[in-house]
């Protein structure tokens, strides 16, 4: 090799080491995207606020995708379509194992356990429903087509052995044969089916998200809800067919101006990235998350919850050796 091509070659080398955070050189995945969620949720307002501060602190653009949610966020790593996304702790048992929506498992990796997320079962303040078994017949959103909501949302309907049918299905005399055959359950945003709810077009829909999830909040503040409760029964049977993730909690006093406590489930919440994403990279993703934590948490509360001694709680995810990197150097 001629001295011109090897000086070349050192200056390109130079070049790309010099570089800061979220450049093309760092590796096969889409530089300086974040995979976020729905707006209205708060995988939307949460990526949004620290794509801000790497913005920020890497003096490189960093933007958030409008994405449906956990299942799409993985696969969009998974594509190198993002550097980091936030998913659902099942939908991230399922990539790894290459079950569910994933055709083949997915090379993860973790970089923070963040949170724990809240299964909203949400109806009218003023309907008749009070269990799950009563949604047999009810018109319910189960969540955008690709995100960690309706995952959830089919296992729960599952569990509870309600299927889905079409209004009109079980039409036993010649005048329901006229009834309207729209399907019962429907796949929207956060949003969008709050909208419907408010407006008597869904008698329910499932949302999964930390407390109190902004899209939701804002549909009480107008209009009175009620969350549904899970019961432990459900909870065992779903630790027992899938992935050993889900909890069981309450939802405090008060949320969304519900004046009782309601039990519902658990799952935690992850940053996860891509098992080959650059290791200096994903460090200052880390030291990013945690040294404004609390200006992300002005924006979003539940940024408040980021917690050093809870994020390397990631299984079945490996945690990334970036992060690895970051607590080591904060015990020096």
């Amino acid at each position: 090799m001629t001295t011109h091509w090897v000086r070349r070659l050192t200056t390109a080398a130079a070049l790309c080491v010099g570089l800061l955070l979220f450049t093309a050189c760092s590796g096969p995945h889409a530089p300086g995207v974040i995979a976020g969620g729905n707006p209205g949720g708060v995988y939307h307002a949460y990526g949004t606020a620290l794509a801000n501060e790497l913005s920020t602190h890497t003096e490189r653009e960093v933007t958030l995708a409008e994405t449906d949610g956990s299942v799409d966020n993985l696969q969009r790593i998974g594509r190198g379509e993002a550097l980091l996304g936030f998913a659902q702790g099942d939908t991230v048992a399922d990539a790894l194992a290459g079950e569910g929506d994933f055709a083949e498992p997915l090379e993860l990796a973790a970089v923070s356990r963040l949170y724990d997320e809240y299964v909203h079962i949400v109806v009218a303040e003023n309907s008749s429903f009070e269990a799950l078994a009563d949604l047999a017949d009810a018109r319910i959103s189960l969540g955008s087509p690709g995100s960690g909501v309706q995952v959830i949302a089919h296992r729960i309907l599952e569990a509870a052995g309600i299927s889905e049918r079409e209004v009109g299905a079980e039409a036993e005399t010649e005048a329901d044969t006229d009834t309207d055959t729209t399907p019962r359950w429907v796949t929207l945003g956060t949003q969008p089916a709050a909208e419907a709810l408010r407006a008597g077009e869904i008698d329910a829909f499932f949302w999964v998200g930390a407390i109190p999830t902004p899209g939701v909040a804002d549909l009480a503040a107008e209009f009175p809800i009620r969350i549904l409760p899970v019961t432990p029964e459900i909870l065992d049977q779903l630790n027992a067919d899938h992935a050993d993730v889900y909890g069981l909690s309450e939802l405090p006093r008060g949320t969304y101006g519900i004046e009782d406590q309601t039990r519902t489930m658990t799952i935690p919440n992850y940053l996860v990235t891509g098992a080959d994403a650059d290791r200096g990279e994903i460090r200052e993703v880390a030291e990013t998350l945690f040294a404004e934590r609390a200006a992300i948490a002005r924006k979003v509360p539940v940024a408040a919850l980021l917690d050093t001694r809870e994020a390397i709680f990631t299984d079945p995810m490996p945690l990334h050796p970036g992060v690895a990197d970051y607590f080591r150097s904060q015990r020096r």
